[in-house]
């Protein structure tokens, strides 16, 4: 299995610390809002990592962690916290807050079909453990306290910019519009491990230390709740481009000023979803969820698709016109699969061929988790003069790392053909003019030819699968 590893810049063949066992990490939400489906790209390309690695046969321990506290607005360790915003915007407290968005940002990965990581770990829970590894930077004389918190000495450590893919600018805090400098910090790459000084007089999270009462830097978080469950050891560590500096710099400059060695041996960052104005954003244009895509009509299964079309490594543009694209191509394949589940027979599945078509999937999951290359060889299949017991075997087998729920969306597209089958055409053709209304928000139009199908005798009911039609 081929991995582009961030740190060295090159794709390398992976290798654990552990035969067959995968320590893997991957940074979680910051739980102040929904989040958009920019964010959930990594997510769901992590997934694919995951479910690659699985399909390979290694037995993956996958943690992430839950910002809930020590997130500021800012990389430069300064601006609001995120988590105090989220509870000013909506009156609530920042716990509140917190366990809201973390149930609605599982909530979309389940509707995207993102597998829940074995061990979520929320910050506030690991107060001690965070408190424990920055007593040992400050013993070690990597760290130091300034004006009340507490800095990591970045010139401590003989090369700090590990990924060499930022500038001296990148360091330059005061080139972010709105920022000013920390006058307190020796350096200028440094960074903080522990607040005590706040600007926020109602700052809800506190903690007692030996430095005061405060609370932790965000990039303490992830480093002291990885090491907490995956040990001095991790093979690889996943999360967005945006995250490599400053958050996963700062993470391999004290995870490894702690430990004494080398922390992680692979980095996996998936890169940005863009729309056509530019990098999306929670401030900036429409506020794309994945309630907002339901709300439109789209299956989130569609959006995953969309992802799984594009290499993790590159940018991805997002509109409508692209996301419909990608629904008229799911669907064409969710139709071609209902029609094999109906020309299924008694016939065996053809080891040879699926053997064949396998090796090709996997040749293609395992050069750097190629999902584009992967879905060609679904058409493949498709088009393939394999039997249909082959054909759906295949599907099935694929599905274990593409999770496009496509057996189970055919058979259900099936049930709805042979539901339909029996409905007047005019029926069947006056609810695609009513959901063609509905897509154009002409609610007016939609509503009165929904109220000419109830007085034909017929009902039209709205679920999660689609528009659904019955006799009244």
């Amino acid at each position: 299995m081929q991995i582009y590893n961030t740190l060295t810049h090159a794709k390398e063949e992976f290798v654990p610390n552990e035969d067959k066992k995968v320590a893997m990490y991957t940074c979680g939400p910051t739980v102040y809002h929904f989040a958009h489906i920019g964010n959930l790209r990594s997510y769901i390309m992590e997934d694919v990592l995951e479910k690659a690695l699985r399909y390979n046969g290694y037995d993956v321990k996958r943690v992430m962690n839950i910002t809930d506290v020590g997130h500021l607005t800012s990389d430069a360790d300064t601006g609001d916290d995120k988590m105090l915003k989220g509870a000013k915007r909506e009156h609530k407290t920042v716990m509140e807050i917190a366990d809201f968005y973390t149930k609605a940002f599982f909530e979309d990965c389940q509707k995207l079909n993102i597998k829940k990581p074995e061990v979520v770990e929320p910050a506030t829970h690991c107060i001690d453990d965070f408190i424990k590894v920055i007593s040992s930077l400050i013993e070690k004389g990597f760290a130091y306290e300034a004006g009340g918190n507490i800095y990591f000495d970045t010139s401590k450590l003989k090369d700090y910019n590990v990924f060499h893919n930022f500038t001296e600018d990148d360091l330059e805090v005061g080139v972010r519009e709105g920022v000013e400098e920390d006058s307190n910090k020796r350096n200028k790459a440094d960074f903080v491990l522990w607040f005590t000084k706040s600007k926020f007089d109602d700052q809800e999270l506190k903690w007692e230390s030996p430095w005061g009462v405060g609370y932790p830097g965000w990039h303490i978080e992830c480093s002291c709740i990885s090491m907490k469950h995956l040990g001095e050891y991790l093979d690889i560590h996943c999360g967005g481009v945006d995250n490599i500096f400053p958050h996963h710099t700062n993470e391999i400059a004290q995870s490894e000023a702690y430990l004494g060695h080398k922390w992680c041996n692979y980095w996996f960052h998936v890169h940005h979803l863009n729309t056509n104005s530019g990098k999306m954003s929670k401030s900036s244009g429409e506020f794309l969820t994945v309630a907002l895509l339901e709300s439109k009509g789209y299956n989130p299964i569609v959006y995953r698709f969309f992802c799984l079309q594009s290499h993790y490594r590159k940018s991805l543009v997002f509109s409508y016109e692209n996301l419909d694209n990608a629904k008229t191509a799911y669907e064409k394949i969710i139709s071609k699969v209902a029609n094999l589940t109906s020309e299924k027979d008694s016939s065996d599945v053809d080891k040879a061929v699926f053997e064949q078509f396998k090796a090709k999937f996997n040749d293609a999951i395992n050069d750097d988790i190629n999902t584009s290359n992967a879905i060609t060889v679904v058409y493949d299949v498709l088009k393939s003069n394999a039997n249909a017991e082959t054909k759906l075997a295949l599907l099935e087998d694929f599905d274990k790392v593409l999770s496009l729920d496509i057996i189970k969306n055919a058979k259900e597209f099936a049930e709805k053909q042979n539901q339909n089958s029996e409905i007047p055409a005019e029926i069947v053709q006056l609810v695609e003019q009513r959901t063609q209304a509905r897509k154009n928000k002409d609610f007016a139009t939609a509503d009165a030819i929904r109220d000419k199908i109830t007085a034909m005798g017929y009902q039209v009911v709205e679920t999660k699968e689609g528009t659904q039609i019955k006799k009244l």
